[in-house]
């Protein structure tokens, strides 16, 4: 018995959801992105990450907003 062929795709795939505002600036202090606050190993393999893995990441983002200094995000 086979299975029944999967449908076309049509059209371009579904974006993946970002945190980059297009500010790739890395704080040395932290190693997070000063822009979306993602350390770099999260912005290179990002694409390859499942949807709950980078749903993960995003929901911790706004905590580590807290690990820059104030002085350097006033930059942006």
């Amino acid at each position: 018995m086979s299975l029944p062929p999967e449908p076309a795709q049509s059209g371009p795939p579904a974006a993946i959801k970002t945190p980059c505002i297009k500010v790739c600036v890395v704080d040395g202090e932290s190693g997070l992105c000063l822009g979306c606050y993602r350390k770099l190993s999260e912005v290179a393999q990002w694409s390859r990450l499942t949807e709950v893995e980078r749903d993960a990441v995003m929901a911790a983002l706004p905590d580590r907003r807290s690990l820059i200094r104030p002085d350097k995000l006033a930059l942006f």
